[in-house]
């Protein structure tokens, strides 16, 4: 349920930073923000980072969330 959760959270904050990123480079693909450092109008915008941090944090809660209970 707990995973489930994180998905969502993920989903949504994806759709958010894209939607970020196109305000900025109207025509970024989802592959590009695989590589934002080649864009230098995202690499360089603080509201782009941010987001992209705040994706980060989620992704790396989900993956300790994963192995504490793969160990379990």
């Amino acid at each position: 349920m707990l995973e489930a959760l994180f998905d969502e959270l993920i989903a949504a904050q994806q759709k958010k930073l894209m939607e970020c990123a196109q305000r900025i480079i109207p025509r970024v693909t989802a592959d590009d923000l695989l590589q934002p450092n080649d864009f230098p109008a995202l690499e360089n915008h603080p509201h782009f980072r941010y987001e992209e941090g705040v994706l980060e944090g989620l992704l790396t809660a989900r993956m300790a969330f994963l192995a504490k209970n793969s160990c379990v």
